[in-house]
Parts: structure tokens; C-alpha cells; sequence
């Protein structure tokens, strides 16, 4: 039976992609006392919660803040912007782009899946010239939506979404775009309208540092002026009482007031410190990890130096090792849990995490958690991957 006090003494490493570590003056100020829905006081706190949100994603427009999983957020995008039947051009480049295509089959969408072949999909990041080849053929222009991931996190790369907007703006085509920065936004840089971006998905559990429960969509206002058209069914999901609503700070239903007390909390603390601050701090956090990783002699799952995740480092095991094996042992004997290996890699690869409540010395314990477990899994090491972590992050100071 599961108990709250099964950890032994000390802090348990919490290292996954996400749900990330909930830094302390977030999880205070979700344990306030609840406060009514429609009266005044949450009218406000909803007004400063739409205009944060409005600076986390860069953008002018509105964003929906939803009482849900970045599944229904997912879900939402989809079914605000399209009708049954359209077509929908989907790129693979991990286990969350698989997902996404499969939600949007189940919705009655023809799904059109692109991407490199076989596993080299997943270790790369979107080729943008893949997707303009695709879109140039269209000449009628059935394609009615592009849909990307931001930050893969099934594989620790992260796309460049300014590019995919070129690709569909270079060849004349109105396909809306829509991106999933589920794990990359408040840890990745993001910039939804100077992007082109037409909804942007997000979820409350990555670099927003909150519990899971919160997700969103930013919108552009070709999305919404497509939402006028789309016929899917939806209720829960519909933009459009939300935009009503949200001009005086509320929601057409219930909220998750209490996480909304965290989301306040963690706007508060990401603007405080400012986003290129934010950006710079889970990039020097990536290249500390990535630099023992190497030391280790391990190979990175993403093999383009040029879109390795802020956010998370995959690390392929070496032949014979099954990753999860080795991840039990490292939880068993440390008390430090890892992502594990999903679809295609699953037992090929971990995930450490590198985002939400982390510091230089959270990172350090991580890798010599699992710099112990390799070793007690009879992994011959090339040299020590704490000890190269230590010389970057003591010789790359964090800017004041």
C-alpha cells in the first residue's frame, strides 16, 4: 500500500521531465484558503493571471487557462480550429508527437504523419524543409493544420518553431499552426506571436513548477476566427465563452483555485527574474548535464548539438543495459527517480530532468546518483561525469 512516508530520511531526487520539484513559496501559496469563484476578489486574481500568461507565451492575444492535463489542452486546440474529417499534417519527432496524432484520429481528423525515418525521427529535431515539401504539393490547400512539438520530451530536443512558420509562409499556404510547448514553455525560449504560432499548448507541471492539473492555449486571432467555422463537437473546450468570461477575470465553470494561487506565485517568480534570465539558467543547466553525460562516454539521444533541450538530456544505455533496470536500481538505492525510455526508445534510454525546483548541487547529486548505479551495473566508464558537471558549472558562473 502506497504511503506518504515511504522515502527514506533526506530529499527525494525528483528528476523526471516533469511533473517537476514544486519549489516551496509556490506550494505556500496553494495551501491559502480557498476563496469564492464569483466574487471580487478572484475576479482580480484571474485579470493578473491572464495578463502573466499573456507575458510567459509573448503574446498580445488571448490565452485559456484550463482545470486540466496538457491532454485537454491538446484536445482543445484541435477541436476549437477544425471540422470532422479535415486534414491534418502531424510531425513525428518522439513518444508526445505520437500521442498528439493519435488524439487527433480519435476526433475523426485524417492525420498525415511526417518525419524522418525510423528512429532517426526521434533524435532530431522538425525539418522544416520536410514540412514546406508537403505543404508545396497541397495545392489545394487541404491541409488544414500543421501541428508540432515544441520540446520533445520523450527524446530532449527541442524544434525550431520560427523555422516551420517560414516553411508554411514560404510556400503561400494558410494552414494554421499549432505547437505543442507542453514541456518547453517558462524553461525554453518561446515567442508565440513573433513565432506565428496560431495556439500553443502548455501544461502547469514543467517550467511553470506547479502540480499537475493547469493547462493552456495561447491563441492567435486566425485561430479564433477559424473557431467560428470549426464543427467539432465541444462544450468543456469552447474558446469563446472563455473569451467572454475572461475579460472580467473568470471562467465559464469552475477553476482550479488553488493551483491558480500557485500559477500567480510562479508568474510572480519567472517575470521577477526575468524570461532571458529563466532561458539562460535551464541552458547552462543542460550544458552542466550534457558535459558529464559525455565525460561518461555515453551517447546523447538528440544527435543535433544545435536543438539539445534545456528542458532534458536523454542518455542512451549502453548495449546490454536495460535503461529501467538500471533506473529501479538508481530509485532503490538513492532515492533519486529519472525518466524513463518511452515508445520507440523504451528501455534504450533515461531522461534526467533539468527544470522546475533545481539548483547546480540538485544536478551534481543526480549525476553521481547515476554515475553509482552505472557502476554498480558493471558499466566501465571513460572518467567521471559529477566531476566534469562540477568544473562546468564552477567554470560557467550563473550572470547576476
Amino acid at each position: 500500500m502506497f504511503s506518504l512516508n515511504q522515502h527514506p530520511t533526506g530529499r527525494h531526487y525528483l528528476q523526471i521531465p516533469g511533473p517537476s520539484p514544486v519549489p516551496d513559496r509556490i506550494l505556500r501559496a496553494i495551501s491559502l484558503p480557498t476563496i469564492d469563484h464569483r466574487g471580487p476578489e478572484f475576479g482580480a486574481l484571474g485579470r493578473k493571471l491572464l495578463a502573466d500568461m499573456q507575458k510567459i507565451f509573448q503574446t498580445r492575444h488571448p490565452v485559456m487557462i484550463y482545470p486540466a492535463s496538457g491532454t485537454g489542452a491538446w484536445e482543445a486546440a484541435l477541436v476549437n480550429t477544425l471540422s470532422a474529417g479535415d486534414q491534418v499534417l502531424m510531425y513525428e519527432t518522439g513518444h508526445f508527437a505520437s500521442l498528439w496524432n493519435k488524439l487527433a484520429l480519435r476526433l475523426g481528423l485524417q492525420t498525415e504523419f511526417v518525419g524522418l525515418p525510423g528512429i532517426e525521427g526521434w533524435r532530431r529535431g522538425v525539418q522544416a524543409e520536410l514540412i514546406a515539401q508537403r505543404l508545396r504539393a497541397d495545392t489545394g490547400h487541404a491541409i488544414r493544420a500543421v501541428c508540432v512539438v515544441h520540446n520533445e520530451t520523450s527524446t530532449g530536443v527541442t524544434s525550431d518553431i520560427a523555422a516551420v512558420r517560414r516553411a508554411i509562409d514560404d510556400v503561400g499556404h494558410p494552414a494554421l499552426l499549432l505547437v505543442d510547448s507542453i514541456s518547453g514553455l517558462a524553461s525554453a525560449d518561446y515567442r508565440h506571436d513573433e513565432w506565428g504560432v496560431d495556439v500553443t499548448i502548455s501544461g502547469s507541471q514543467k517550467g511553470l513548477m506547479l502540480p499537475p492539473g493547469i493547462s493552456f492555449n495561447a491563441l492567435s486571432p486566425k485561430a479564433i476566427a477559424a473557431s467560428a467555422r470549426a464543427s467539432l463537437p465541444k462544450s468543456f473546450w469552447a474558446w469563446d465563452e472563455m473569451i467572454e468570461m475572461n475579460q472580467s477575470g473568470y471562467f465559464p465553470y469552475t477553476p482550479s483555485t488553488n493551483l491558480l494561487y500557485g500559477l500567480s506565485e510562479a508568474c510572480d517568480m519567472l517575470l521577477e527574474q526575468g524570461l532571458p534570465a529563466v532561458f539562460a539558467r535551464h541552458q547552462r543547466w543542460a550544458a552542466g548535464v550534457r558535459a558529464g553525460v559525455q565525460a561518461w562516454g555515453l551517447e546523447l539521444q538528440c544527435q543535433d548539438a544545435s536543438v539539445h533541450s534545456p528542458v532534458l538530456t536523454g542518455v542512451v544505455t549502453p548495449p546490454g543495459l536495460d535503461a529501467d533496470v538500471l533506473r529501479k536500481l538508481i530509485h532503490s538505492r538513492f532515492d533519486c527517480s529519472l525518466g524513463t525510455g518511452l515508445g520507440k526508445v523504451k528501455g534504450r534510454m533515461f531522461r534526467i530532468g533539468h527544470l522546475g525546483d533545481s539548483n547546480d548541487l540538485t544536478l551534481i547529486a543526480t549525476l553521481a546518483a547515476c554515475e553509482m548505479g552505472l557502476k554498480l551495473s558493471g558499466i566501465a566508464l571513460q572518467s567521471s561525469g559529477v566531476h566534469a558537471a562540477m568544473d562546468y558549472f564552477s567554470d560557467h558562473p550563473t550572470q547576476a
